[in-house]
């Protein structure tokens, strides 16, 4: 007998506590302070859809991706970060943790060849391809799995993947 009351006792407290995040969507009960007749809809529930940013979008594709690509030693991961003010790539051998090479807008010898003084463009993004396909050949690598960091393949991502491919890069 005293289980059952336990039991419908915790009921009572799973339903009148406020449910969150259900299926991305924020369920919350109405304030107590209102009676019944300041509520505006007859339901006892007011649903509040989720707001995500941009980056935090950005971020779940990303990992998302990262589920599926992966880092070996005989094939690094060429890995992508796009900013407002700079385009930052670096292949990174996950299975030691370890970055094999790097290039970005912020190096000296690229900032002085290029001006991207409106920020990183499609020209910049080439040479930032050719410059990691150059690094990668240097130390032996040839093979690279793409890591597009979350971004759309379009616009800067596309130039700078084509730009290494050209120069040597196998994807």
């Amino acid at each position: 007998m005293a289980s059952i009351l336990s039991s419908v006792a915790s009921l009572s407290f799973v339903q009148n506590r406020p449910q969150t995040d259900f299926m991305g969507i924020s369920v919350k009960s109405p304030s107590p302070s209102r009676s019944p007749l300041q509520l505006k809809s007859p339901s006892k529930f007011v649903i509040q859809a989720k707001v995500s940013t941009r980056r935090e979008d950005r971020t779940a594709r990303h990992i998302r991706i990262r589920k599926k690509v992966e880092g070996t030693t005989e094939r690094p991961r060429l890995c992508v970060f796009r900013s407002n003010k700079h385009i930052f790539v670096q292949v990174i051998d996950d299975s030691k943790m370890h970055t094999l090479a790097s290039a970005s807008t912020m190096q000296k010898s690229i900032s002085e060849e290029v001006n991207y003084t409106s920020g990183p463009t499609i020209d910049v993004a080439k040479k930032i391809g050719e410059v990691i396909a150059k690094s990668c050949l240097d130390k032996g690598i040839t093979k690279v799995a793409f890591d597009r960091g979350g971004y759309p393949y379009h616009g800067r991502v596309k130039a700078l993947a084509d730009a290494a491919r050209e120069h040597g890069l196998q994807f």
